[in-house]
This record gives structure tokens, sequence and C-alpha cells, in this order.
């Protein structure tokens, strides 16, 4: 884990714009994870996005969490559910499954991808939903220090998520790899 490649989100690399998550609502695909989509290049106010599968996946940037378009549609066509661990992530597979560590305590937590953002503010790299925010433990912050890495976690983990509840715990990050983490993140400007 300490050896792996990790790449920084750069400030300007997010450009602010709409988010896409709010889109119409009724008719919604049912929570599967199939199949998987990727989608072409989109465009949101001037930046281009280009969704793809990536398994070497691990970024360090900033999270914040929305939750107030309860029932619209996700871009994978689900419902909105802001009390699920959920999130939207600008290029990533519908759905993926990512850990998301804060920074400041160490938690790790399971998260199922199946929106698209964020599209505002400096190096932010994903938007969690409240749920995934509670489970956090950073709902009260709003706007963290976070890694975020895609994993295959196993189906039981997979099923949980599916059906709103959160996966087993995961281990905590010691604080000498966090203290490399930040040391990362402050040498990268963010």
């Amino acid at each position: 884990m300490i050896g792996r490649f990790i790449a920084i989100a750069r400030a300007g690399w997010m450009i602010p714009a709409l988010a896409l998550s709010a889109c119409a609502g009724g008719n919604y695909r049912p929570v599967s994870d199939a199949p998987v989509r990727i989608g072409p290049p989109y465009t949101v106010r001037g930046a281009t996005y280009v969704p793809a599968a990536d398994p070497t996946y691990d970024i360090l940037g900033y999270a914040s969490w929305y939750g107030s378009e309860s029932g619209n549609r996700t871009a994978n066509g689900e419902q909105f559910r802001p009390g699920w661990v959920t999130a939207a992530h600008t290029s990533l597979p519908l759905p993926s499954y990512v850990e998301v560590t804060a920074l400041d305590s160490g938690r790790t937590i399971l998260v199922r991808i199946n929106d698209r953002g964020p599209f505002a503010g400096r190096g932010r790299v994903i938007d969690l939903s409240r749920g995934a925010a509670e489970s956090l433990g950073v709902r009260a912050q709003g706007h963290i220090a976070v890694r975020v890495r895609i994993v295959d976690p196993p189906e039981k983990d997979r099923a949980r998520l599916r059906k709103g509840k959160p996966a087993a715990d995961r281990a905590t990050v010691p604080e000498q790899i966090l203290v490399n983490l930040r040391a990362q993140m402050k040498a990268a400007g963010l």
C-alpha cells in the first residue's frame, strides 16, 4: 500500500460547474452492479471529463457531501437516497467501489459510486452522500482531505451497499501513513 503510486488532484483540474446528479426523477433503474457503465466523454462548463476504467485509481484530494437531492435520479439511473453510502465521481465507471479515507482521522469506509460529480471546488475528487459522510465521521466538516482508491470488495460488502447498509468496518490507517499522505497533499499545493 505504501509503495503504490498516488495521483494528486491539483488546483485547476476541477472547474466549477453545475452538478449533473440532480437529473429528472421517476422511472428509476433498479440498484444493481450490472451493467457497468463507463459512458462517453462529456463537458461541463468548458471542462471535459473522460470516463474510464482505471484499476489503479488512487488519488488524494478533497471530498464534500451532498444530500438535498433526495428522490432524484443518479447518473446511472438509480434513485438518489441521501442516507445510503454512495458517492459521485467524474470519471470512474458506474457503479464502482472505492475506499475513502479521511486524512485527519485515518477512518476508512467502502463507498459505492453511482453518480457523476463533483464539478466545483479546488481539488475536489469525490462528492459523498450524507450517509457516506456520516459513516466516515465527517458530516460536520463539509469539506475534508481524503484518499480515494478503487477496490474490488467481496460480494457480501457489495450486497450491503446495494441495500443501503454500510459495508463491514475497514481498518483505520496508521498515523505514520497519514503523515506521509498529508505531506504529499501539501507538496502538491492542496
